[in-house]
């Protein structure tokens, strides 16, 4: 019986140590400055899964300052944010086939250049255009509301990036 109790509030204690770390680990993302984040949808029958890390606008001036202007930018902070698609699909009416691949931009005041790179797994500053899969242009556009930190959205019509005032959407399509 002293055996059946001591047993008892082991299994309990281990319980409880257990939903503890659990707690801990997912507060631990929140207190990051940069938390990761996921976007998924569906565009006709293509999925598109986006992950990356959102940072804060935190009283920063973000476009043409943190950001810059004619300059390759990582699209998220910390590691490369990554774009997998399960069906081919055209973006911005250009093929690119299904993968998995990282995510870049240059953005400038009226008109971006948005980059889909081959390679996938990388911190988001070991950018390589000779891994290039697919560049396109995309036209930023001022947002109604303040995005305090950086967010993917999969729509209908594609995927739209929103951080601060401003927003840009990618148009991706479906191939049959």
């Amino acid at each position: 019986m002293k055996h059946t109790r001591i047993f008892n509030s082991l299994a309990i204690l281990l319980v409880f140590a257990l939903i503890s770390s659990g707690a801990c680990a997912q507060n631990d993302n929140a207190s990051k400055p940069s938390p990761p984040a996921e976007a998924k949808g569906k565009v006709g029958d293509a999925t598109v899964t986006v992950n990356y890390s959102s940072p804060a606008v935190r009283e920063r001036t973000i476009w043409g300052d943190l950001v810059p202007y004619g300059k390759v930018w990582r699209a998220g902070a910390n590691e490369a944010t990554t774009v997998t698609l399960d069906k081919d699909v055209m973006v911005e009416g250009k093929a690119l086939p299904a993968g998995t691949y990282s995510f870049y931009t240059i953005p400038g005041e009226g008109e971006w250049t948005v980059i889909f790179n081959k390679t996938a797994k990388q911190w988001g500053t070991e950018y390589d255009e000779a891994q290039d899969a697919l560049r396109v242009m995309a036209t930023p556009h001022k947002s109604d509301e303040m995005h305090e930190r950086l967010a993917y959205e999969v729509t209908d019509g594609g995927l739209v990036l929103r951080w601060e005032h401003m927003e840009l959407p990618i148009a991706i399509t479906a191939t049959e």
